[in-house]
C-alpha cells in the first residue's frame, strides 16, 4: 500500500498512545513513559508502538506489564479515532536508541581520551631526521658532484660539436 499513509497512521497512533497513557491509563505501575514513535505496516494491520522509560530495571518491567494489560483499551481508543475499518493490532516495543546513544557517547569520550594521550606524548616529541626532510631549489651544496658527471656521460644532440657531425650531414 501507500508508505506515506502508513508514516501518517503512524504518527496519528503514537499521538493518541502519547495522550492516552499521560491522560487516561492510571495505572500504578505505568512508569514515567516516553512515546518514541510508532511503524504501521504497509498492509495498515499491525502497529508496533516504541516508548522508552526513565527509571530503573524494576519500573521498566513494571511499565512493561502495563502497557500490556492496557494494550485492548489503547487499540479501542485508537480505532475510534482514527475511524478505520480495520483497527491495527498494537504491540508494543521498549526503544533501544537512548542506549545505544549512550554507548556511542561513551565510545566517543574514550576515543578523545585516546586523542589527549597522543597529543601529550606528541608535544614534547622531535623528529627522527633533518627537520626539513624535503630538498629546495636553493640546495646548492650537496649532491654537485652527481649530478654533473650523470650530465657528460649522456651526450645529446645538444653536446655535439660541429666537428663531430660528418661532411654529409653538414
Amino acid at each position: 500500500m501507500n508508505q506515506a499513509r502508513a508514516r501518517k497512521l503512524g504518527d496519528r497512533i503514537a499521538q493518541i498512545v502519547a495522550e492516552m497513557l499521560e491522560r487516561r491509563i492510571k495505572d500504578p505501575r505505568l512508569g514515567f513513559v516516553t512515546v518514541t514513535e510508532a511503524r504501521v505496516t504497509g498492509d495498515l494491520r499491525e502497529a508496533t508502538v516504541f516508548y522508552t522509560v526513565y527509571g530503573s530495571d524494576d519500573e521498566v518491567a513494571g511499565t512493561r506489564a502495563a502497557l500490556a494489560s492496557a494494550t485492548g483499551l489503547i487499540r479501542s481508543e485508537v480505532g475510534r479515532q482514527t475511524g478505520l475499518k480495520h483497527t491495527p493490532s498494537i504491540s508494543f516495543s521498549q526503544d533501544t536508541i537512548p542506549d545505544t546513544a549512550r554507548t556511542i557517547e561513551d565510545l566517543v569520550a574514550k576515543a578523545r581520551a585516546a586523542d589527549a594521550r597522543v597529543a601529550a606524548v606528541r608535544a614534547d616529541a622531535v623528529p627522527a631526521g633533518d627537520p626539513d626532510p624535503y630538498r629546495t631549489p636553493n640546495d646548492d651544496d650537496t649532491d654537485d658532484e652527481d649530478d654533473d658527471t650523470t650530465e657528460d656521460d649522456d651526450l645529446g644532440d645538444d653536446d655535439l660539436d660541429d666537428d663531430d657531425l660528418d661532411d654529409d650531414e653538414q
